[in-house]
């Protein structure tokens, strides 16, 4: 099959899929039935701002997220911390480090977390007494190495603790992936499976345990040429989700800037029929050089929940 072919297939998906589940009204019936959701949550600002297209690009740190094979190719120690300003005093962050062992092999560790804010708690009359928290904190470790010349994979193993009130719950996963360049092309692709795992104990004792949010990836990026324009594309299936497509553009010309402009179709989650429906799923941000490092930020609005700012530096030393 030829790159044409494979990009008319892929396009046809992305095209034909989602609007297909629209006009049809399907639904999932699994939403809402598993645990540790704030995995799903973007982790860097970069990714966020392309609209989380970004399994076939991957090529920063942020790949420790959407595609560890990635970081097998990047040069030299790499850091990552990233911090999101979310909607109803959410916050969460992540912090990441790649450590090379050797010629295109990468030790890799992170840290993400969610805080909730405050909540107010009540008795069963509704009266107030005080207030309580949640938050959710997760330990990521795992290796990436070249294949071949074309062909990186890697993978993460994951700890997920999450605490709501004197309650709490603890799950293990993994992540698996790959990243390959079609051979006489401009175009990577990447493969990913995320949060492969179990709930290892419940919020209760005896209670029963939850499915986690497994995800599967697939991503196109290149740079177009003649264009100073990197585009990328991702088809994803959350299986407590609808299939959903993520679309994003870097514009290259404006070094040590960039500008970026994204688009999913997972905002259509947010949208309630109000005046602000219009920008739900469509994200914007811009990124910054400075020597080793790259400074980002990107705002993402959610319709009536709000708006979510991010704030992401990436660099190697």
């Amino acid at each position: 099959m030829t790159i044409t072919k494979v990009l008319l297939f892929g396009l046809a998906l992305f095209v034909i899929l989602p609007a297909y589940q629209a006009y049809a009204g399907l639904s999932n019936s699994n939403a809402g039935t598993t645990v540790f959701n704030f995995l799903k949550i973007e982790s860097a600002a970069r990714p966020t701002a392309m609209g989380g297209a970004f399994t076939g690009l991957s090529n920063d740190p942020a790949a420790l997220y959407y595609n560890p094979a990635g970081t097998a190719m990047l040069t030299g120690r790499q850091f990552i911390f990233s911090y999101n300003n979310s909607i109803v005093d959410i916050q969460s962050g992540f912090l990441g480090y790649i450590h090379p062992v050797g010629p295109d092999r990468k030790l890799l560790v992170y840290i993400n977390y969610l805080n909730y804010g405050d909540f107010i708690r009540t008795n069963s009359n509704g009266d107030e007494e005080g207030t309580f928290s949640g938050s959710d904190i997760l330990f990521g470790a795992g290796y990436a190495m070249k294949v071949k010349e074309d062909l990186q994979a890697g993978g993460v193993a994951k700890l997920i603790y999450e605490k709501i009130d004197s309650y709490s719950a603890v799950g293990i996963a993994v992540d698996l992936a790959m990243k390959w360049r079609l051979e006489r092309s401009n175009a990577d692709f990447g493969l990913m499976v995320q949060n492969l795992g179990l709930q290892a104990t419940t919020f209760v004792d005896g209670g029963d345990k939850e499915s986690l949010p497994l995800t599967v990836r697939g991503g196109y990026s290149s740079r177009l040429r003649g264009l100073p324009l990197l585009v990328a594309a991702d088809l994803v299936y959350p299986t407590d989700n609808d299939l959903y497509v993520a679309l994003g553009a870097e514009l290259l010309n404006l070094k040590p800037m960039y500008i970026r402009l994204g688009w999913t179709s997972l905002g259509s989650n947010y949208k309630t029929d109000s005046d602000k429906d219009d920008f739900a799923g469509f994200a914007a941000g811009f990124g910054f050089d400075y020597r080793r490092m790259q400074l980002s930020y990107t705002i993402t609005p959610q319709a009536e929940l709000g708006t979510s700012h991010r704030v992401t530096l990436t660099g190697a030393f």
